[in-house]
C-alpha cells in the first residue's frame, strides 16, 4: 500500500472516458489500497482512478466519513442507471486544489457497480453518498466538477484554473 500522487487539473487524463476493467485481479485490489491510503492522505471523501493516473474506470467512496463504522467501498465499472430529485451543495475535488463551487446533482441515484469479488450490485443511494458518487463517475468520464456550474463562474475562475495546470500553487498564483 502506497500514497500516490495526485493528477492535478489539467493533466489530459482528467479528460479521458476510462475503460472497463474485464479481470478483477491482485493489481486491482492493490489499486485500490493505494487509493484508499490516498484518499485519506489528502482529507478526501472520495477518489477516481483517473486522479492517480489510472484510467480505468473504478472509484473508491469514504463511507466512513457518511456512516459511522463503515469502510471505504469500491465501485467497479459503475454505472448511473436512474436518477431522481435534484440538490445543490458545495463541492470541491482533490483534483481541483483551493476550488469549491456549487453544484446540482441528483438526490437519488440507482447505481450498477461490481464489488472486488466481481459481484455484480444493483444498489440505490441518497443525499451524500449519491453525491460523491455522481462526482467519482464523472470523473471515469471525464467530466470535472466545474463543468457542472455556470460558464460565467467557469470563466471567473479561470486564472485559478490556469495556475494550478500550470503547477503554481493558490499562493504563487495569487503574486502573478
Amino acid at each position: 500500500m502506497a500514497v500516490r500522487d495526485i493528477v492535478k487539473y489539467g493533466k489530459p487524463i482528467l479528460r479521458m472516458k476510462t475503460r472497463r476493467i474485464e479481470t478483477i485481479d491482485d493489481s486491482v485490489r492493490e489499486l485500490v489500497n493505494d487509493m484508499i491510503d490516498t484518499m485519506f492522505a489528502a482529507d478526501g471523501i472520495g477518489l477516481a482512478a483517473p486522479q492517480v493516473d489510472e484510467s480505468i474506470a473504478l472509484c473508491i467512496v469514504n463511507m466512513g466519513m457518511m456512516f459511522e463504522g463503515e469502510a471505504p467501498k469500491a465501485f467497479i465499472n459503475p454505472e448511473i442507471l436512474a436518477e431522481d430529485g435534484s440538490t445543490i451543495l458545495e463541492e470541491g475535488c482533490l483534483s481541483i486544489p483551493d476550488i469549491r463551487e456549487e453544484v446540482a446533482r441528483a438526490e437519488t441515484i440507482k447505481v450498477r457497480y461490481r464489488d472486488l469479488e466481481g459481484v455484480e450490485h444493483v444498489e440505490d443511494f441518497n443525499q451524500m453518498p449519491a453525491r460523491v458518487l455522481q462526482h467519482e463517475i464523472d470523473h471515469l468520464n471525464g467530466v470535472l466538477f466545474i463543468d457542472r456550474i455556470s460558464p460565467i463562474r467557469r470563466k471567473l475562475l479561470a486564472k485559478k484554473l490556469k495556475a494550478i495546470a500550470d503547477g503554481k500553487s493558490d499562493h504563487e498564483s495569487k503574486k502573478s
